[in-house]
């Protein structure tokens, strides 16, 4: 009971903190779902937790949606997902933790990389990201670091960004819940898990909405680095014992 007490806080605090930045839940709610669930389990069940997460992002800015820019991101991005979660699932667990571990500290470098470049990108360079994030996501829980610069890049700010970055990270988890119910990996008790879940990221979405305008974006930044490396740090801990 203690252990699902802790994830639901975490889920709030996530759902404020993604609403605020656009990202950073399924980082700060990874290590706390694989001590309660185990490394592969805890891969679907924020799946369906992410699913929920985002929706809540898209009904709190649904006015501000670029549907052109969901379009060109989610037809190559979807499909990649899919096969991104396939190969994931062929894993063995130990080899999951270490990926994801080494996934998260190495995008502390690159997301700064990213941004000191400022690079702009036109509508199919996005659909070129949103392949290749797909696939990363499907394989790695979490890509924000790596969609959050892709389309801020398109020019995207604000609550546009918030609105479009969701809708589409919503039908790339979308189809990553998918293809783990067809390959038996989402039974009704991780399905439930996973709903409680994203219960608590929605919650934690609203909430964060009204700060948005006002909280320090750069505090938010530091943040978010800190939270890749305390993940990836736990991931390669847990992959070593």
């Amino acid at each position: 009971m203690l252990g699902y007490i802790g994830v639901v806080l975490v889920g709030l605090l996530a759902g404020a903190v993604s609403g605020v930045i656009g990202t950073g839940s399924s980082v700060m709610l990874l290590p706390v779902l694989v001590y309660a669930f185990g490394a592969k389990q805890a891969v679907p069940v924020m799946a369906v937790a992410a699913v929920i997460g985002n929706g809540a992002r898209v009904a709190a800015w649904w006015r501000e949606v670029d549907w052109r820019a969901v379009a060109a991101y989610v037809l190559p991005g979807a499909p990649a997902a899919a096969l991104g979660a396939r190969t994931l699932w062929a894993m063995p667990p130990h080899a999951v933790d270490i990926a994801l571990g080494l996934f998260f500290i190495l995008m502390v470098p690159v997301r700064h990389a990213l941004m000191r470049r400022r690079w702009t990108l036109r509508l199919w360079q996005l659909a070129v990201a949103g392949a290749a994030i797909g696939f990363l996501t499907g394989i790695v829980l979490s890509t924000g670091p790596l969609s959050v610069p892709a389309f801020t890049s398109y020019g995207l700010v604000r609550g546009a960004f918030l609105a479009t970055e969701a809708a589409s990270s919503l039908a790339l988890y979308g189809s990553k819940v998918l293809t783990f119910s067809q390959l038996g990996a989402l039974p009704p008790d991780l399905f439930a898990k996973g709903l409680l879940v994203g219960a608590a990221l929605m919650g934690g979405t609203f909430a964060g909405k009204a700060f948005v305008l006002r909280l320090p974006v750069a505090a938010f930044q530091r943040l978010l680095d800190a939270l890749l490396l305390v993940s990836g740090i736990s991931m390669l801990a847990a992959a070593l014992r």
